[in-house]
């Protein structure tokens, strides 16, 4: 097991639409990382799908460096709807 590689489990719950990632393990091959993805975090049907990753494909962000990368995002005001007069039937919105 010293030389398996890492994977990431992501499961897409019944009730959701999107897959969260849920926890790691180490697996020969992405056959290997599948069963045992579904053995260790599926034991209650929590699941209708399970992705797995190999970790070293997988590139983060570093959250000590948010506001380097989310702070060009504040310079764009046109994408906040500030601008924009509505109808007074648009009650909801």
């Amino acid at each position: 097991m010293k030389n398996w590689p890492l994977w990431e489990v992501f499961i897409r719950s019944k009730n959701g639409l999107h897959h969260k990632h849920v926890g790691s393990l180490h697996a020969t091959d992405e056959k290997m990382a599948l069963e045992n993805a579904r053995d260790v975090y599926t034991r209650r049907n929590e699941g209708v799908s399970i992705w797995v990753v190999e970790s070293k494909y997988i590139t983060a962000s570093n959250p000590e460096e948010a506001g380097e990368l989310f702070e060009p995002a504040q310079d764009k005001v046109y994408r906040h709807p500030t601008f924009y007069d509505l109808p007074n039937e648009l009650e909801h919105i």
